[in-house]
């Protein structure tokens, strides 16, 4: 996806310059543009795509599963919405800076992922609330439970 994202920005900005300057736009360098763009996009519903989508399904407790994943749902498509209706007027603005833009986003979404979101990979849903309570950031937000406390407190 970043070799993609980098490829399609040099093609448009070497064609159109910074000022997109219109100009007569070759037949295979349109189609190599448009390949690119939709290699990066088969990246994206490879990798990026589909956890927005799997991560919720795997990470909240069973207690509340369904409305955080009627949550996810709502907000994922709004987000979809907005993205598609202000795309075309982005890529006016900004022309090849558009794919810097994303570039950005997907290199901050990789730093949030590393940090952030606990390895759950072999662990029971039922034992979830235990991954957040060892994460060195999350733990200071997820309660404890009743039963842990009398424990403590012994």
């Amino acid at each position: 996806m970043l070799v993609m994202q980098i490829i399609i920005t040099i093609a448009i900005g070497y064609k159109f310059g910074i000022n997109g300057n219109p100009g007569v736009l070759e037949k295979w360098y349109a189609i190599m543009v448009v390949l690119a763009i939709c290699v990066y996009i088969a990246g994206f519903a490879w990798s990026w795509g589909p956890l927005g989508w799997l991560v919720p399904s795997e990470i909240f407790p069973l207690e509340i599963r369904s409305a955080a994943q009627s949550v996810n749902v709502s907000v994922n498509m709004i987000f979809t919405f907005f993205i598609a209706q202000i795309f075309l007027q982005m890529l006016c603005a900004f022309r090849f800076g558009l794919f810097i833009f994303f570039l950005f986003w997907v290199v901050v979404m990789t730093i949030v992922i590393y940090y952030f979101l606990p390895e759950t990979k072999g662990i029971p849903i039922e034992e979830m609330g235990g991954i957040w309570k060892q994460h060195w950031y999350w733990k200071r937000f997820v309660p404890v439970a009743d039963e842990e406390m009398a424990e403590v407190e012994k």
